[in-house]
């Protein structure tokens, strides 16, 4: 049989002459639906918001346009989006951690003193995240032994992780890091022009992804944010996977801890207060509902750029730094409330549909 059934199928398309009417009244249909597709995508309004404000903020001062300048915008929510990342998970089973501040912190602090007491810095790397997910395994072993829901755990461990790490540096910057090893030069610069936190960011993320919405691991999640007791009822041991958000939760702390570390070059007590908002805002300002059961890692990451997008001009605009937790506070009562309101808008819409 000829491979060829017509002779016109062979010639480019330039050459085809006018296309049927069929198809060009598929082609009308087609437009329209990948336009509302995309319109319709949870991250493209958020996405928006954070074009208009840098282009705002550039529209004002050109210089916050530059590469550099944009470079250093992504590289500031890095630390914050990896973090933000896990929180996707944690609050997609309609749980908050509001001790992934102090884990950030005293993961640093602690990979900071053994670097000072001779551990060779690069082992940070291993050391950071794993104390990150000890810390996370403590908040779980408490909330599954009690039954206590973990922004309850998290409240206390907030107060005690901190406490922790001020009475260990005696409220003091840990002294003695060798800084001028390889770690500090590598991880703590850019490779090929791009830091190496932003290349973290991008790494976590598509494989926090892929987990998220393609492996049953992330299923379990979604399904226990949906309703957990149906959860129960099908099988899905809840505590288990509890433990397990809260490990990677804390994992991601630690490396996100590690990797400031590096870049700032030095470690106190109070590193990492206030990030547990932030990394809030960021999750649910991503398209994670507070509700449960879904979740962006995207988002997250998207919503980490707002931030400190938002940050950025506070500074561009000569506004006290006092005021970055008001604007940040009010922006995450905005997306919350705007996340009630279209969730509440599409059950409506889709109740007249089925009626």
């Amino acid at each position: 049989m000829n491979p060829v059934s017509n002779v016109s199928d062979a010639l480019p398309r330039t050459d085809r002459g006018p296309r049927s009417i069929p198809a060009l009244a598929r082609d009308r249909r087609r437009s329209p639906h990948t336009m509302r597709r995309i319109l319709g995508h949870e991250q493209f309004g958020i996405l928006v918001v954070l074009v208009v404000l840098v282009g705002l903020i550039g529209g004002f001062h050109p210089n916050f346009l530059t590469a550099d300048s944009l470079l250093g915008l992504v590289r500031s929510s890095a630390f914050v989006a990896i973090v933000a990342f896990g929180m996707v998970f944690l609050i997609a089973m309609r749980e908050l951690d509001l001790s992934v501040g102090a884990i950030f912190g005293l993961s640093a602090l602690v990979s900071a003193q053994l670097m000072a007491d001779g551990m060779p810095p690069w082992l940070g790397l291993i050391v950071g995240p794993v104390f990150g997910a000890l810390l996370g395994a403590v908040n779980a072993v408490v909330s599954n032994a009690f039954q206590i829901p973990v922004i309850i755990v998290t409240l206390g461990t907030l107060t005690l992780f901190r406490g922790v790490a001020v009475v260990a540096t005696d409220s003091k910057a840990v002294q003695g890091i060798p800084l001028d090893d390889t770690f500090f030069q590598v991880v703590g610069n850019s490779v090929l022009g791009i830091p190496v936190s932003v290349i973290a960011v991008a790494i976590i993320g598509v494989a926090l992804t892929v987990v998220f919405t393609r492996t049953p691991f992330g299923a379990r999640v979604r399904a226990i944010g949906s309703n957990e007791s149906a959860a129960r009822f099908s099988g899905i041991r809840v505590n288990r996977t509890r433990m397990q958000v809260l490990v990677l939760v804390g994992a991601l702390c630690g490396l996100s801890g590690v990797l400031s570390l590096a870049y700032f070059q030095g470690a106190d007590a109070t590193i990492g207060t206030g990030l547990e908002l932030q990394v809030i805002a960021a999750a649910i300002i991503g398209g994670t509902a507070i509700s449960g059961g879904t979740g962006s890692v995207p988002g997250a990451l998207i919503g980490a750029l707002v931030i400190s997008a938002i940050s950025s001009g506070l500074v561009y605009f000569s506004i006290g730094p006092t005021w970055s937790g008001v604007v940040t506070g009010g922006t995450v009562v905005v997306a919350v409330s705007a996340d009630g309101y279209l969730r509440r808008r599409r059950a409506k819409q889709l109740a007249r549909s089925e009626g």
